[in-house]
């Protein structure tokens, strides 16, 4: 799938430079850069943006899993793991301690088909640290792993790969797809992820070798992006990354297209699955292939919106679903091209089928008018500029075009390519690649539905791994690595000092109140020519009648369905048409309408928002969609385990007498019963601009902003409505045991907590300090370091303080393998008990590292300002909240965190949900001291 987007007016220039900027007269748009390659093949490109006090810096290196071989793959995805855990220099930790002492926001990696690539944003001041640190990592890295090290990672992966393909909904979908639109011979024939018996089988001999012949500087991309000293970076870059010895040549991964014989269908009963899903899956075109241009335009006419063909043919004629996705899954060497439809409950198959065939006629004899063209390319336009809104997105870009297409020069032709795609060219590719041409038809069922699968399918090959009781391989992950360093030049070992601190400024505040009682917070910023926004509409789900749950919701899906004026096609197409984004969503407090414009356009789009507020359409035909699309997420939910530990969390921690307990969008019986008179009543109701918020941020002065709001001040007529207050969670005295049977599932999904603060309170914000060190620093956390990285247990692991105007919970969340639910359940609750007691010095000096140094990307995105104008309107914060938050953090004692710790983490007066296999994993759970497990959800369990 192409990963950024360019379109329409924006002229796109990359050169010799170091500035961003965009000018208003010329409408050019500039990402200026500087590349040069160090002697031993290691790329580096340089990207100056001054408008936040941060840099980026991304390592990204030019191997995945197609550079794997059958019988050892998993080897790129496992390296991503890796590479985080110990180097020569930074010693056991890695690049994860530093993080949490520079104030970096998670050093994070990606993987794909293509490329590997380690990325973080840090505080300017720690630049050089980070240089050192990458260069640790592809130098002087590889004689840290040893036998417990990669035995311990093998678990983390393999848990990774339970929680993401094993344990969900259609989660092996890809994998059938790939073993047969590709040959076995073809690298893209298997996953990235690899399989649980190759990572099994590689030896610590293998995995050093693909390291050395993959990970060496004539295969590296490092992109530096942010607000930094170029002369200076260069010396840093040289003298860190310019002793490391340049790899053997790298083999140019030659084209592999490939093509279909024959149309291929194959069926899988889901174990996770409540409704049918089909996905169709024709060969196509490589990464920035002449006609993956069209192909995408193609993707986006047929199936999104209103006006697509496959919309309207599948959902509002034969009402067999409530959405279709195409879209393309382009790579380096060969492309796909996928139509997925998750259709209603009990659907056939072979119905959404003949539908799709019907869509496509349509499409034939219709094409695609210049409007649409135009439309889509909007649409495109906003998401570019969007994806250059941090320092990270646009190194990620310069990567991106350096790797793929030879030079980050490409833009230029990139942009030709895309502005060129014509009427025909659209047509023409449909012609080539989807028309009468073989296909791979995959049909994911519920279990015991093979009724529904699409007719001449054959069983598909899916390996479901056993998960055996005390079978898992041992590992002391605490044993030292010994090994013979790398020699260097220098004394690696020495951390390099920070740079000057960076003066932290926090964005400019603006402040109004209009007549009509509607209050508007506003951030004025430059950095790219948009403006985003959320109008938030209090109430929610609080002002709900008891047997009406999910009526918020379901306004919150109509309102952008039309308006008195418009149809839902006509509104959609106007708001597309300007490059914006306007959608609604339900929370449980709140109707957010929220969205993006670029900024000349703004005025129109808030005058859409005004209409869609002022003028509701109430459309029935799109009411009774919403409904059934409701109706069938509620039927998914039941499937997906994370989805039932949600909702039956929410139950044990405010009670099932409280409206914060529902799932707000509904129960099957709710749903049902509500009708749109209903929901009519609900918006008249409690509509009223006093109880409204809008938050702007972007690039649009103060005074225009409020101007566009004159239409909706005059006419939206205020009421008094007073929401309802919320009751407190009764407290929990003793802890107990919850146990929801999925059976056969593969992981354990585990949520423990207890109702704990709200955002206001005074003590919310010490108790996130005190978290920091237990569950919510990522790697920097115990919780992490101890299930994740010393037990293999998880895939991840987090703890949180959540509250908003209401008392919200502490929550730690996992989801473990299934055979040591109870081991994991145990350790957590040592760690809980055992965490004030031993907080130390270390712990805080950590603490305070990370919190205070991290202020200066804090509001670095838009999205990032937009949820700070949210705290400070939801929560009577201060302007300089953050400040005021910095000066507790630079004040708190260990002796408070302590205390903190006495009020805040008890762990014998937590709620302990497990979702999981009952058969195997509940009784065991009793060991754990709280009284025997309570089953939620007895009459499934045999």
């Amino acid at each position: 799938m192409r990963s950024f987007y360019f379109l329409l007016t924006a002229c796109l220039i990359f050169g010799s430079g170091s500035s961003f900027a965009q000018n208003q007269k010329s409408s050019e748009f500039k990402v200026e850069f500087e590349k040069f390659t160090l002697p031993n093949g290691l790329q580096v490109i340089l990207h100056v943006d001054r408008s936040d006090p941060v840099v980026a810096v991304a390592l990204t290196s030019h191997v995945g899993s197609a550079r794997e071989k059958t019988g050892r793959t998993g080897f790129a995805h496992l390296f991503e793991h890796l590479l985080f855990l110990e180097s020569e220099n930074l010693g056991k930790g890695g690049l994860d301690k530093m993080s949490a002492r520079i104030g970096g926001e998670g050093a994070n990696g990606s993987t794909s088909r293509d490329r590997t690539n380690y990325f973080q944003t840090v505080p300017k001041d720690a630049l050089e640290k980070m240089i050192w640190a990458e260069a640790d990592k592809l130098g002087f890295f590889i004689n840290t792993v040893t036998e417990p090290v990669l035995a311990k990672e093998k678990q983390v992966v393999k848990n990774e790969k339970r929680q993401s393909y094993d344990n969900r909904p259609y989660g092996h979908n890809f994998s059938v797809i790939s073993k047969n639109l590709y040959p076995a011979s073809h690298p893209y024939s298997w996953e990235v992820i690899g399989s649980l018996e190759d990572l099994q089988n590689a030896t610590l001999e293998d995995v050093k070798a693909f390291y050395n012949r993959w990970y060496v500087p004539n295969n590296v991309t490092l992109t530096i992006s942010g607000d930094f000293d170029v002369a200076q970076t260069k010396i840093w870059v040289e003298k860190y990354f310019g002793e490391i010895k340049r790899g053997e040549a790298i083999p140019k991964m030659e084209k592999q297209a490939v093509t279909l014989a024959t149309t291929k269908k194959l069926f899988y009963e889901d174990n996770f699955a409540k409704l049918p899903q089909l996905t169709l899956t024709w060969p196509s075109v490589y990464e920035y292939h002449p006609d993956s241009y069209a192909l995408e335009v193609l993707a986006s006419y047929l199936s999104k919106g209103k006006k697509a063909p496959l919309y309207k043919t599948l959902v509002e004629q034969k009402k067999l679903t409530d959405g279709v996705d195409v879209f393309q899954y382009n790579s380096e060497i060969a492309g796909q091209y996928m139509l997925t439809v998750t259709a209603f409950d009990q659907t056939n198959l072979n119905l959404v089928h003949a539908g799709i065939e019907e869509a496509f006629k349509n499409f034939e004899a219709e094409g695609i008018s210049k409007q649409d063209l135009d439309r889509i390319k909007a649409g495109q336009e906003t998401a570019f500029y969007t994806t250059l809104s941090s320092v990270l997105g646009k190194g990620f870009q310069l990567a991106q075009y350096e790797i793929f297409a030879g030079t980050p020069e490409y833009i230029n032709q990139d942009v030709k390519n895309i502005l060129a795609v014509t009427r025909e060219d659209v047509m023409r590719v449909y012609q080539k690649y989807v028309k009468g041409k073989n296909f791979v038809a995959t049909s994911f069922v519920p279990k015991g539905q093979k009724n529904l699968i699409l007719d001449g399918s054959i069983l598909a090959d899916v390996v479901e791994e056993k998960i055996i009781e005390g079978k898992e391989e041992a590992f002391d992950a605490s044993i030292a690595a010994t090994y013979k360093k790398t020699p260097s030049k220098f004394d690696r070992s020495i951390e390099p000092p920070y740079g000057a601190s960076p003066d932290v400024i926090l964005p400019s505040v603006w402040k109004n109140q209009l007549s009509s009682g509607l209050k508007v917070f506003g951030i004025a910023n430059e950095e790219v020519p948009l403006v985003q926004f959320q109008l938030q509409l209090k109430g929610g789900m609080l002002l709900e009648a008891k047997n009406k749950t999910g009526v918020a919701s379901i306004l919150a899906d109509l309102m952008t369905k039309g308006t008195k004026n418009k149809t839902p096609e006509q509104l959609e197409n106007a708001i597309e048409s300007l490059g914006a984004t306007i959608r609604a969503t339900a929370t449980d407090e709140s109707i957010l309408i929220s969205g993006t414009s670029l900024a000349k356009n703004y005025n129109a789009t808030m005058a859409l928002v005004s209409e869609i507020i002022l003028q509701p359409r109430w459309d029935a035909a799109e009411f009774e969609l919403i409904k059934q699309s409701t109706l069938s997420q509620i039927l998914q939910q039941k499937a997906d385990p994370n989805s039932i530990a949600r909702n039956e969390y929410k139950k044990l921690i405010y009670g099932a007498n409280s409206v914060l307990a529902n799932n707000r969008v509904g129960t099957e019986s709710s749903v049902k019963s509500i009708t749109l008179e209903d929901v009519k009543n609900y918006y008249y109701q409690n509509s009223t601009p006093t109880l409204v918020q809008l938050h702007i941020v972007g690039a649009i002065a103060t005074n225009d902003a409020l101007t566009a709001l004159t239409d909706l001040n005059k006419k939206w007529e205020p009421k008094n409505v007073s929401i309802p207050a919320v009751a407190t969670p009764k407290e929990i005295t003793a802890s107990k045991i919850y146990f929801y049977d999925v059976p056969g599932a593969k992981q354990s999904v585990i949520r423990i907590g207890y109702p704990a603060l709200a955002a206001t309170d005074a003590d919310f914000y010490p108790a996130q300090i005190l978290n920091y060190r237990l569950g919510g620093g990522g790697f920097a956390s115990q919780l992490t370091q101890e299930l994740r990285e010393g037990k293999g247990y998880t895939y991840g692991i987090s703890s949180s303080f959540s509250g908003s105007a209401s008392k919200g919970p502490f929550t730690i969340a996992s989801g473990v393998r299934s055979n040591v639910t109870f081991e994991a359940v145990q350790l957590i609750k040592d760690i809980v008990s055992n965490y004030g007691k031993n907080f130390n010095e270390n712990d805080l000096e950590v603490t305070k590292g990370y919190l205070i140094k991290s202020n200066a990307r804090a509001f670095e995105t838009l999205s990032s300002k937009l949820e700070m104008l949210y705290d400070i309107s939801n929560y009577n914060y201060a302007d300089d909240y953050a400040k005021q938050q910095e000066n507790i953090v630079k004040n708190i004692s260990m002796d408070e965190l302590k205390q903190f710790s006495d009020l805040y983490l008890n762990a014998n007066k937590m709620i302990y949900l497990i979702v999981g296999d009952a058969a195997t994993q509940l009784n065991k759970l009793e060991q754990i001291g709280f009284g025997k497990p309570v089953l939620l959800n007895p009459a499934t369990t045999k």
